[in-house]
């Protein structure tokens, strides 16, 4: 289990680090119903990212992402091409960063997250983990494929997966602690925190996908 815990914990970070779904929960703790609404869409991240997980996991098992042990050759395959995509979503990514002083844009949707319900915020949060997500979905197929092929049992699977999810909730659960862990005094820091992550989001996203994709082809690489 170890080995399966190493392999996912920077996979963990990089979809911890994600500035969309942390401004979102940042906006969300500014509106009326804020605090449900915040909890809400941490709640479904987690369900989001467990789900998504959990569905790979069953996949990379039934196609004997093991071998005596050993991880199976396609795992390695597989870990090249997710590679090559987080690199291109990041070279992308960066192409597309503002320029000239031009300010950030936010996706639409969150210029109607004032309105949002329990339910629609549960539902962003789901989406946001993996479904719509392509950084976070490609991320979690490899953790799924890494925790697979490792061959430990489905039990020890199920750690190493929640491992996965916990570390990758400390992005979006971030402002959720400091908004209750400091009440009104959050208010300045959250605003702080919103700008920086939006101004930044780019570079940020470039570089985690960067080092994600470039050790996943070397893992990719050292397998087949």
């Amino acid at each position: 289990m170890k080995e399966a815990i190493g392999a996912i914990l920077p996979l963990a970070v990089g979809v911890a680090l994600s500035p969309i779904p942390i401004v979102a929960v940042v906006l969300m703790l500014a509106t009326p119903g804020g605090r449900t609404n915040g909890i809400a869409f941490v709640a479904g991240w987690i369900v989001g990212l467990a789900v998504a997980g959990t569905l790979v996991l069953l996949a990379s098992s039934g196609a004997s992402a093991s071998e005596g042990g050993e991880p199976a050759s396609w795992v390695g395959w597989v870990k090249l091409a997710l590679g090559a995509l987080l690199l291109l979503v990041g070279a992308r990514m960066w192409s597309k960063r503002p320029r000239g002083g031009a300010e950030p844009k936010l996706p639409g949707w969150m210029k109607t997250i004032d309105s949002f319900t329990t339910g629609r915020s549960l539902a962003m949060g789901v989406a946001l983990a993996a479904p719509i997500n392509p950084k976070n979905l490609l991320i979690v197929v490899a953790a799924g494929a890494a925790i697979a092929q490792t061959g430990i049992s489905a039990s020890d699977q199920a750690i190493a997966l929640a491992v996965f999810v916990v570390i990758g909730t400390l992005g979006p659960g971030l402002p959720l602690g400091i908004y209750f862990a400091m009440g009104e005094r959050s208010k300045e820091i959250l605003a702080g925190l919103r700008q920086w992550m939006v101004r930044h989001n780019s570079a940020i996203m470039t570089v985690l996908l960067g080092v994600i994709g470039i050790k996943l082809i070397g893992d990719g690489i050292a397998a087949v």
